[in-house]
């Protein structure tokens, strides 16, 4: 079975990818709001936490969480579909402050998947990123 998406797939997918790396960084929670499915859950990127949606939400709103920069590579994502279900793996270069006041700067390999809504396009049910060492 290929699982490879088409391009009209890739191309909404990855721009749905971007829509939820531009919202995190505008600080955005209506928006992010729109592209996470209800039972949203993040597995944070510095830490390994389940995170779910609700406290990313609530995080990014209250500013406890801030997203100055992420940039993302979509030229090398590999991006599948199968079914009604989408999945993004791709790579940022990212910063961000946690609620302590402790910051990571890095870069990440990241997975999300999607799945497909009724009217809605895609929304965002899991993420997870895992930190690329450099020299390690």
């Amino acid at each position: 079975m290929n699982t490879l998406a088409t391009p009209d797939d890739r191309a909404s997918l990855l721009d749905h990818d971007r829509r939820f790396f531009d919202a995190l960084v505008a600080g955005d929670a209506a928006r992010l709001s729109e592209l996470l499915a209800d039972d949203f859950i993040l597995v944070s990127v510095n830490d390994g936490a389940a995170v779910p949606g609700s406290v990313l939400l609530d995080a990014v709103s209250s500013g406890a969480v801030r997203f100055p920069a992420v940039q993302s590579f979509p030229d090398e994502a590999v991006v599948r579909r199968i079914g009604d279900v989408g999945i993004v793996v791709g790579r940022t270069g990212m910063n961000f402050t946690n609620p302590d006041g402790s910051t990571f700067t890095g870069g990440s390999r990241y997975t999300h998947v999607f799945v497909a809504g009724s009217g809605a396009g895609w929304r965002l049910v899991s993420a997870q990123g895992t930190e690329i060492r450099t020299g390690a």
